[in-house]
């Protein structure tokens, strides 16, 4: 019997679970599930008598280190910054190692002693990242065994609302965590590469540079940049590549309104907000405009962010009930994010039978016996319900499919990879196929070579 422990029983580990109970008899498993609640834990392997779920402080090494030696491999589904200390146990006690998080300088300087261990430790496995590195892999793989030299790459990934729950203005619903959403691009400047020109766009100024991306079947949608593509040259084998971007997908529109909410300020997260707690949300709104005891609040603010009162901008706007003299109700005081997130899961929460959607589209431009090709490969998967959503199933079928490998021996690698060669993405992708995560690739004629003319 092989066994599993999965540290974190959240919505993104819910399809995850299901795959192993439901495959834990044939493929001689026994699960343990950990979580600060145990009642979640339980409830996500309930029925199964191959797994169990209970509570222990995962951050607490005595709780947590007898669990990892007895575990053949663990999934941590903690948040990012403490899967380096399970990591440290995982080697210690020569455990495999899965997380779906970016992978850190931390991390990245276990190799060798992962590698000594005998083990492996998966990264980047979920969904972005993940799937886009997996599926454009495989495209850029096929092209390189062409005889191709890749000219352009391009990749969007976005976690948006299912068409038959997409009910207002906005066209957006927090379907992962709001606190991210909210602090988007912000940081160093986004960054990237286009005809060998070196690109930057800051914070103000990144989503008014967007680009609008038609997926046949599933209308327009808007990109704008991530904050480092470069990153992915050195990865994906292309450091000599013209242009690479990287960015995020909305539905067309969202961008213009959500720079409002970056111009005013109200996106800030550095900074506590003086009397905050005693505000109304129109207070809020007031504290970033100018003094002016004759002018409402609304004409203010269409004054400072020049909006006109037919524009559409303003309807969102209006919509979210910035304006309503309603008190938060904070026992302290906040930041303006924390503030404004607090509006906007009021009016971008999930109704019941509310479903998600994944939104991936790649572009490959590449020279082949002296000609410009090109194949755009997209990806898009609704979600089941609540609690088999398109993230939960995006982020959580490639972990418990790579867990799978490792386990059986179809993975014999050993140390700190990213799901980037053939032996492993091609099974993985497969397998995705089966639960209709699956890409479309079509060649596109005549290739597309112009450049954006916001991102110039």
């Amino acid at each position: 019997m092989k066994n599993i422990l999965v540290i974190g029983a959240g919505l993104s580990a819910s399809s995850m679970l299901r795959y192993f109970t439901q495959n834990a008899e044939r493929e001689n498993w026994y699960i343990k599930v950990v979580d600060q609640d145990a009642a979640l834990a339980q409830k996500k392997v309930a029925g199964c008598d191959r797994a169990e779920g209970f509570a222990i402080n995962a951050l607490n090494p005595e709780e947590r280190r007898p669990l990892i030696e007895w575990a053949d491999l663990v999934i941590s589904m903690l948040p990012a910054r403490f899967h380096v200390e399970v990591a440290e146990d995982c080697v210690a006690f020569k455990t495999n190692l899965i997380t779906p998080s970016y992978i850190s300088k931390e991390m990245r300087d276990l190799n060798d002693a992962a590698e000594e261990a005998g083990i492996m430790i998966m990264n980047e496995i979920g969904v972005d990242p993940g799937i886009d590195h997996m599926s454009a892999k495989k495209v850029l793989d096929d092209i390189e065994e062409m005889g191709g030299k890749m000219h352009i790459f391009e990749s969007f990934t976005g976690g948006l609302i299912a068409p038959e729950s997409d009910d207002n203005p906005w066209n957006y619903k927090f379907t992962w965590n709001p606190r991210n959403v909210v602090l988007a691009g912000q940081g160093p400047a986004a960054k990237f590469i286009q005809e060998g020109q070196y690109k930057y766009i800051p914070y103000n100024k990144l989503f008014r540079r967007t680009e609008i991306i038609k997926i046949e079947g599933h209308g327009e949608f808007e990109g704008y940049a991530n904050r480092d593509s470069l990153k992915y040259r050195g990865k994906y084998g292309l450091d000599d590549i013209p242009t690479i971007y990287r960015g995020t997908f909305r539905k067309k529109g969202f961008s213009k309104a959500w720079d409002c909410f970056v111009q005013l300020g109200a996106t800030d997260d550095t900074y506590i907000l003086e009397g905050s707690k005693d505000m109304t949300k129109r207070d809020f709104i007031n504290s970033f405009l100018p003094y002016n005891p004759n002018d409402s609040v609304e004409l203010k603010l269409r004054h400072y962010l020049k909006i006109d009162m037919d524009d559409v901008i303003w309807d969102k706007l209006v919509w979210l009930g910035i304006f309503d003299k309603t008190p938060m109700g904070f026992t302290e005081d906040v930041t303006p994010a924390f503030f404004l997130q607090k509006i906007l899961e009021e009016k971008w929460s999930l109704k019941p039978d509310d479903k998600d959607m994944i939104v991936m589209w790649h572009k490959f431009v590449y020279i082949l016996n002296g000609e410009y090709k090109e194949i755009n490969s997209h990806m898009v998967s609704i979600g089941e319900d609540q609690t088999y959503t398109a993230m939960s199933n995006t982020v959580g079928l490639p972990c418990a499919i790579c867990a799978k490998m490792i386990l059986n021996g179809t993975i014999q690698t050993k140390g700190v990879h990213l799901p980037i060669s053939k032996e492993i993405y091609e099974p993985i992708l497969k397998e995705l196929e089966e639960y209709n995560i699956k890409f479309t690739e079509k060649e596109v004629h005549p290739p597309v070579l112009y450049i954006e003319p916001s991102r110039v």
